[in-house]
């Protein structure tokens, strides 16, 4: 089983306990399929290589624990888990995919109307035998059908977080083949799309045949669509669509870029050769019969007379004119983050402690971190108040003076209420080197509402960050109805830092509201929002969105040096702010 299922099953188990009542191991549960999830490489090889024992290593899995994971390794099957599903049969991760769902609620719907899956429950919400149900009511019978109908909008599309590592691990799986010379990624994968449909794979090999019954044959294919001398279509257990092609080696950049896409951008391609008397295909750049172009991409761009055009950009929006132009951005780069300023530890919902988050990001190349555990606002994650803060802040403190060689700085998650108040006070915030604030609640206000809570909070004078803007969960919650162009004035004129959440189910704010504040000159953060020691490692999908945002390096604060990221704050000299 992949590190992806497992992640699942435990999660599950996490909601099923939930459902019962049981105390503090559903939050367990949970915490082991972050770490899972985490891990950068497959469960099934740090068993092989180390035992139980390296599977009990894991942080949060014990011995119990790593036992049933053993069980799902060698078997794919848990007797424990499969007993919890018999007892309430339900589809858990369908049904707690709906947005204000949860096991509670989920355990109410299959006890009293034997609602199994969520065309059960949307069923069930039309004939209005919801709202009938204690706790339920009318407007929450509204919320659940409005909540189904924006997970069948996502369509089956799979985020970016969940479709680039699979198709990674192909690439991998394929460049060990005999005779395969070239393998590429693809596709709206290679783009960085927040989205996904499905995954597009180009080979070079001296044996097409070869990699075609490879791939039919890999362990995690549940169907073959169709299979051809050189094209082969598959379905994984991860319900995820993949298309493998090899292509002759002189056409291999023009198969790249014609099958990166977008189809607007490849239109527009087409077009501009057509106007220097050139045909343009999948398999090269043709004058007349003769093929002028095709080995790589940057020698089709280069005969079409344009700058090289990274895939991130490749949306026909206006990136083909600026690279005939020369006025391409120089987008920031994967490698030019310096700091992370949203990190929870285990002083709220957070996995590991201060100590262990600092040192993975210094381990990662950090420079600074910002440890911003929620605040009393959100209580569900043991929020801090002010008196905890302050202890925190403290116990920082402590930690930087033992010089642990990155610098840790005081911060925190500050809840926006509804009217746009913080559930912290000034004199507290003040002490802080970084203010993040954030919408956790109350999503669906109106839209004039919603904008003014929003910029009554980054009108705050300690109010540094505004974390995820629009506070939306990719393919699970809809984004706030907010004016993000009000945002955008509101930021600059206050001074206020917006934040691209790299967290791959957030991307918030997303590729477009990036461009429009790039635009506005509005300085920005690409933060992990990390839970756990593996989140760091999900800050290149924050990069990617920016870099989709055409966004430049300097349009992103903490890729500077810590003084100089200090001092773009709205006011580097308050409290306990120091630039040491």
């Amino acid at each position: 089983m992949t590190n992806a299922e497992i992640a699942r099953i435990m999660r599950e188990i996490s909601v099923f306990l939930d459902m019962e009542g049981v105390p503090f191991r559903p939050r367990a549960y949970e915490k082991i399929a972050h770490a899972i999830e985490a891990l950068d490489e497959p469960l099934a090889s740090v068993y092989h290589r180390g035992g139980l024992k390296a599977i009990a290593e894991i942080p949060g899995v014990g011995k119990s624990t790593a036992e049933k994971i053993v069980a799902l390794i060698e078997t794919g099957r848990l007797p424990y888990y499969d007993d919890l599903r018999r007892k309430t049969p339900v589809d858990v991760t369908a049904l707690t995919a709906i947005e204000g769902l949860g096991p509670k609620m989920i355990k109410a719907l299959y006890d009293q109307l034997g609602v199994k899956t969520v065309g059960d429950l949307e069923a069930a919400a039309k004939a209005g035998r919801v709202r009938h149900l204690p706790h339920f009511g009318e407007k929450s019978e509204q919320k659940i059908l409005k909540g189904i109908a924006f997970l069948k909008q996502s369509g089956g599309r799979l985020t970016l977080g969940e479709a680039l590592p699979v198709a990674l691990e192909i690439e991998a799986r394929l460049k060990k083949i005999a005779g395969v010379k070239r393998v590429a990624v693809a596709g709206s994968i290679r783009r960085r799309k927040e989205t996904i449909g499905d995954g597009d794979l180009l080979v070079v090999a001296t044996s097409p045949e070869r990699v075609m019954d490879f791939l039919v044959a890999m362990p995690d294919v549940v169907d073959v669509h169709g299979k051809g001398p050189t094209k082969t279509s598959v379905k994984l257990n991860t319900g995820m669509d993949v298309d493998v092609r090899v292509v002759p080696e002189e056409s291999f950049g023009a198969a790249l870029l014609y099958f990166t896409g977008s189809k607007a951008h490849n239109i527009a391609l087409r077009k501009l050769a057509q106007t220097k008397d050139y045909k343009l295909s999948e398999y090269g750049l043709f004058h007349g019969e003769r093929a002028i172009a095709g080995r790589t991409e940057e020698e089709v761009y280069a005969v079409l007379g344009l700058s090289y055009i990274p895939p991130e950009l490749r949306e026909d929006a206006g990136e083909v004119e600026a690279a005939l132009a020369g006025t391409l951005p120089d987008l920031i780069g994967y490698d030019d983050l310096r700091g992370d300023l949203q990190t929870q530890t285990s002083w709220t919902d957070g996995s590991h402690t201060i100590e262990e988050m600092a040192a993975e990001a210094k381990r990662l190349g950090l420079e600074y971190i910002a440890i911003t555990d929620h605040t009393k606002g959100l209580a569900m994650t043991h929020g801090s108040d002010e008196k905890k803060l302050r202890k925190q802040m403290a116990a920082i403190d402590a930690l930087n003076a033992k010089n642990p060689g990155i610098r840790i700085l005081k911060g925190a998650e500050v809840n926006i209420n509804k009217d746009g108040t913080l559930d912290i006070d000034d004199e507290t915030l003040a002490l802080l080197d970084v203010v993040g604030v954030a919408i956790h609640s109350h999503f669906n206000l109106p839209r004039e509402e919603m904008t003014r809570r929003v910029i009554r909070a980054m009108e705050n004078p300690h109010a540094d960050i505004l974390f995820h803007p629009t506070a939306r969960l990719i393919n699970k919650r809809e984004a706030c109805d907010l004016d993000i162009d009000e945002v955008i004035k509101t930021a600059k004129r206050t001074g206020t830092i917006l934040e691209i959440d790299a967290y791959p189910d957030r991307l918030d704010l997303k590729d477009e509201h990036v461009r429009k504040a790039v635009e506005a000159g509005v300085k920005l953060v690409i933060d992990s929002d990390a839970h756990h020691t593996g989140h760091f490692q999900v800050l290149h999908y924050g990069i990617a969105a920016a870099r989709r945002g055409w966004a430049k390096k300097s349009d992103v604060i903490n890729t500077r040096p810590l003084k100089e990221f200090l001092g773009a704050l709205k006011d580097a000299t308050r409290g306990g702010r120091t630039s040491k």
